[in-house]
């Protein structure tokens, strides 16, 4: 059975109190007004506006130090990650329906569910 992956987001990780100065600094900093300031809701995550064929650009409040990661989306999270790990990367933790994983270099990325309705043109399919 084959599954479809592709970059999806940069998010950036922000140790930090307040969220909200910190998405308005990040908009005008990228020219990218702010799509959704409180996705889910719970303080934790803003959106800034991309066009559709540029990764979303995602603001989270963390625990750990500030730091930018990757997400992956995909049609089968379970299969990506697995795939994932055949090519050398750890699973770290599961967080709600996604993954946390680590590269053989050390960098942590995130495995998620699609998340746009299309993944357009940058698609890759694995089998």
């Amino acid at each position: 059975m084959s599954h479809h992956s592709r970059l999806v987001s940069l998010v950036l990780d922000c140790q930090v109190d307040d969220l909200d100065a910190h998405v308005q600094f990040w908009s005008k900093a990228l020219g990218k007004p702010v799509k959704s300031g409180a996705a889910d809701n719970d303080g934790k995550y803003a959106v800034l506006q991309t066009e559709d064929d540029e990764p979303m650009l995602l603001l989270q409040k963390v625990s750990h130090p500030s730091r930018v990661h990757l997400d992956i989306e995909t049609d089968d999270v379970e299969a990506e990650v697995k795939r994932l790990v055949a090519l050398g990367a750890k699973t770290i933790e599961q967080v709600k329906t996604w993954w946390v994983l680590e590269a053989p270099s050390g960098q942590r990325f995130c495995v998620v569910s699609q998340q746009r309705e299309s993944f357009g043109p940058h698609l890759n399919a694995w089998r």
